[in-house]
């Protein structure tokens, strides 16, 4: 069974198609990649996986259930990583997973959080310092930590290696790489065609809400793909 799946899905903003009849499936540990330009549709996908708007025609499931706005159970196996991470800037990276995990429904032990940082790539000297003086990179493995205090079966993110320098962008690509081992569904939206030939089991490219292409990560290099992008947009 797919944990994330699109059927026939279509979504209007006053009579205007963000996007059109998309069917798609991501399987349990499964790291897809959706490429297009701004507008192409990759954030409205998201946004609808996580019933944060309503679909004009199709559905949206999640571990075969469908979405619905009020839908507890489908929300609480998701969890999402914007492209700016939005955390509490005064309070420590332990902190904010505390707090965050504790909204979900969950009570964790200092050295369960601690562990759960440690996991996402935090290094523990920054565990107890306050947030506003973290990177990007040291945001999202929040983040990722509080994805996996969650217990989601799927992490949905927004454009991830946005302003990642390459030894960040590496690092982040490791650490997703590991949740997909452990069987976490990885859906990421991005520009980035270099970290999706690296990370990417399967990639798709949108143009104008629709999926126009969905490739086999094989031995697929950049430069294919960039060319394959480069046609379709």
């Amino acid at each position: 069974m797919a944990v994330l799946q699109a059927i026939g899905l279509g979504k209007q903003y006053n009579g205007i198609a963000a996007l059109t009849d998309l069917n798609l499936s991501v399987q349990r540990g499964e790291i897809f990649c959706l490429l297009g330009q701004n507008g192409a549709g990759k954030s409205t996908t998201i946004n609808l996986f996580l019933g944060f708007t309503e679909p004009t025609s199709g559905m949206v499931m999640v571990n075969g259930e469908e979405v619905k706005p009020d839908g507890k159970q489908t929300r609480s196996a998701l969890a999402y990583i914007p492209e700016v991470v939005q955390l509490y800037g005064n309070l420590s990276g332990m902190e904010n997973l505390d707090f965050f995990s504790r909204i979900a429904g969950f009570s964790y032990s200092k050295d369960s959080l601690r562990q759960f940082l440690l996991r996402a790539g935090l290094q523990e000297e920054a565990h107890q310092r306050k947030l506003g003086g973290y990177s990007k990179g040291m945001r999202q493995k929040v983040g990722i930590a509080i994805a996996l205090s969650k217990n989601a079966s799927a992490i949905l993110m927004d454009e991830p290696t946005s302003g990642l320098d390459p030894r960040a962008t590496a690092g982040f690509t490791e650490i997703c790489k590991s949740l997909a081992k452990e069987g976490r569904t990885i859906f990421m939206a991005t520009h980035d065609i270099f970290n999706a030939v690296n990370i990417g089991a399967r990639i798709g490219i949108m143009r104008k809400g629709a999926l126009v292409h969905t490739v086999e990560n094989g031995n697929l290099t950049a430069n294919e793909l960039q060319e394959l992008y480069l046609e379709t947009i």
